[in-house]
């Protein structure tokens, strides 16, 4: 067994559902993206404007970086919200997401170190400027799609994804070749229009960073298209086909609590901000602070529940 098959078992023993390795390179997509900020269709996140040059290349972030680990820990909950409800997408359920994967990265990078010392890298997952989807794609883990989400075949989309950048040369997995075809289902079905050609979203018109990124009001014409969606939104993914296959999680960590799954409208309308910080003290749900998520409350009320 090869040290890049031992990486890969490792992961999966630590609970990701997905490892694949790539070189670390210049992306290429330097015209692409700057179009694409050039756009703003970055909206209000004015990071993705910041340090282009590290995100493009990788051995401009890590220094002497020769290879990029990829991994993929599935977020699709057993238990849902019920009907008729404010929802909340699902990787919002459970605990932040950061601390879980940041803990089995880690764990991941000792095993490393442990068998190779003197081995260095970084570990990362959505915290610094890294093309996450595009070198998961490389890594052959899964494809890009439309919605540009990474969608791995046989599971579907609903996934975070974490990255260890090594100065270490190891074997080198290819993309895979399926893609979305024909499909245009996550096109058609966004309510704001948001994906406004394949493969290219705008922010300005995406529910999610309307409700969790953006610090100011709701755009009022995204305001009637916000359904019940009261902190980020799946409806790319739930119409994807891909995601007929998608299986719930078995990590702990994510599990929904009884209270966050007892959340109505009433609640949200009610709740102050000690309810708040206890219902959500390890939640992602922080991003949008307490003002964010009553504004988005407030927004659907007056809305999808009128």
């Amino acid at each position: 067994m090869t040290f890049s098959e031992e990486i890969k078992q490792h992961a999966l023993s630590l609970g990701f559902d997905a490892c694949g390795i790539c070189r670390a390179r210049d992306s290429g997509e330097e015209a692409r993206y700057m179009r694409w900020l050039s756009e703003n269709c970055q909206a209000g996140m004015g990071y993705l404007e910041r340090n282009v040059e590290k995100r493009l290349d990788p051995r401009e972030l890590v220094e002497g970086a020769k290879s990029i680990i990829s991994v993929a820990l599935n977020y699709y909950p057993p238990h849902k919200q019920r009907g008729g409800v404010p929802r909340f997408a699902y990787y919002a359920y459970g605990k932040d997401y950061h601390e879980v994967m940041w803990d089995k990265l880690n764990r991941l990078f000792s095993f490393i170190q442990e068998r190779y010392p003197g081995t260095t890298g970084r570990c990362f997952s959505d915290t610094a400027p890294v093309l996450e989807r595009f070198w998961a794609a490389q890594a052959g883990i899964g494809f890009v799609g439309k919605n540009t989400l990474l969608i791995i075949p046989g599971k579907g989309s609903y996934f975070f994804l974490g990255e260890i950048i090594l100065d270490r040369e190891l074997d080198y997995d290819r993309p895979i070749e399926e893609n979305c075809g024909e499909c245009r289902r996550c096109l058609t079905s966004c309510p704001t229009n948001a994906i406004e050609r394949p493969y290219w979203v705008n922010a300005n018109k995406c529910i999610s960073y309307q409700t969790i990124e953006n610090k100011g009001e709701i755009a009022p014409e995204i305001v009637p298209n916000l359904r019940n969606n009261v902190y980020g939104c799946d409806i790319c993914q739930l119409v994807c086909p891909y995601n007929r296959e998608a299986r719930p999680h078995d990590t702990p960590e994510f599990m929904p609590s009884d209270e966050f799954l007892s959340l109505d409208l009433k609640k949200l309308l009610e709740m102050d901000e000690e309810a708040y910080r206890e219902v959500f003290r390890h939640s992602a749900v922080k991003r949008a602070k307490f003002s964010g998520l009553k504004r988005n409350v407030t927004a659907i009320s007056k809305t999808r529940y009128k």
